[in-house]
């Protein structure tokens, strides 16, 4: 998408979302407020802001004196844009309210993306949806990465761990060596030092890479996987807790959000909170869900050794410092706010990467 129109229908969507007063006695006020994603509505993520997110701020509104009366303008599945510009699309306000992936911005937003560089942390995804709920209130840095990009965030989506499917049965690390490893972007260096050979794809890709011989596996999640049917072409399953991942979440225009009366405000804010909660009982429920339709279809699911884990692990290079280093000045602030919280609520990571990286 160009500049220009970019420009043209960030115009064209903020006047056409501009409130409207409705004269009654009751003196209600009625917003028009644009709400999308560039996925369907199928997709587990984006299924929470059609199933959970509106309707609570609806309750929120109904709740609380309905002052305000929302009129949704619904734009899933990538009628606006696509999954490349998800974070273009909320700043430039294309759209009000988006999902916007984190992930995919790694340049532009790289002190969200922490967990992606710091693999073995925890694979307790309610506990890192949760975390993030409270750094990008609470960690400095990140909150004027938001505010910069002309963003309010309002909730947390996570994946589940990550494990290995494969053609192949994977016992030991050493089963890895001199196959090719379906693990785009930064989870290719999640294989470093296995002598795996990581393959550029996508959830969308996998299926057929894996079919033709172009990869012969795939690092990823239950809760993604099972409506891809990956398992289909790669039965064994390797059960290695890499760790769940924060990929984003909902998020406001910020000029939009600034203009809203207070209550819409407070009742976004609030219908975030409890989306982030219902995301991760979701995605519970998905896991174990997916686990059984895969055994069911033939899957054969094993655990990998906790020494070869181990091994694994120490195996890796430092990559928490090199994104450190190519992070900005609070990077390593926001790894030490990372793992304090990941700490303070029980968790162990696998590998202390807060620590090496200030070493």
């Amino acid at each position: 998408m160009t500049t220009t129109r970019r420009t043209f229908m960030a115009g064209a969507a903020g006047a056409a979302t501009l409130p409207v007063f409705n004269i009654k006695a009751s003196a209600q006020q009625s917003l028009n407020v644009t709400i999308a994603a560039s996925h369907p509505v199928q997709n587990f993520w984006v299924a929470m802001m059609k199933n959970v997110f509106q309707p609570e701020v609806e309750k929120h509104l109904r709740d609380n004196g309905n002052q305000v009366r929302v009129n949704w303008r619904e734009s899933y599945g990538g009628t606006l844009y696509k999954f490349q510009d998800t974070m273009e699309a909320v700043r430039d306000n294309i759209t009000d309210i988006g999902y916007v992936g984190t992930l995919w911005e790694g340049s532009t937003m790289p002190l969200q993306n922490v967990s992606y560089f710091t693999p073995f942390t925890t694979g307790d995804h309610g506990l890192v949806a949760r975390t993030f709920d409270k750094l990008n209130e609470t960690v400095p840095a990140i909150k004027q990465n938001w505010n910069g990009l002309n963003m309010v965030p309002l909730s947390s989506f996570i994946t589940d761990t990550y494990h290995i499917w494969s053609t192949f049965p994977v016992r030991t690390l050493d089963d890895l060596k001199n196959r090719k490893i379906s693990a785009p972007g930064t989870s290719a260096n999640w294989l470093t030092g296995t002598g795996a050979t990581p393959v550029d794809g996508a959830l969308t890709t996998y299926y057929t890479d894996i079919q033709t011989g172009v990869s012969e596996g795939a690092l990823s999640f239950f809760v993604g996987i099972l409506p891809t049917r990956v398992y289909e072409v790669a039965k064994y399953v390797c059960k290695c807790d890499v760790g769940a991942m924060y990929v984003g979440g909902i998020a406001a225009n910020k000029q939009r959000h600034d203009r809203w009366p207070a209550a819409f405000q407070k009742a976004v804010a609030e219908a975030g909170k409890i989306t982030t909660q219902k995301h991760i009982e979701d995605v519970s429920s998905r896991i174990d869900a997916a686990e059984k339709e895969m055994v069911a279809k033939g899957s054969i699911i094993t655990t990998m050794a906790d020494a070869e884990r181990k091994r694994w692990i120490s195996g890796l290079p430092n990559i928490a410092k090199t994104w450190a280093d190519t992070s900005g000045p609070a990077a390593r602030d926001v790894l030490k706010s990372y793992f304090a919280a990941i700490r303070a609520a029980g968790g162990t990571p696998g590998r202390d990467w807060d620590r090496e990286a200030s070493a």
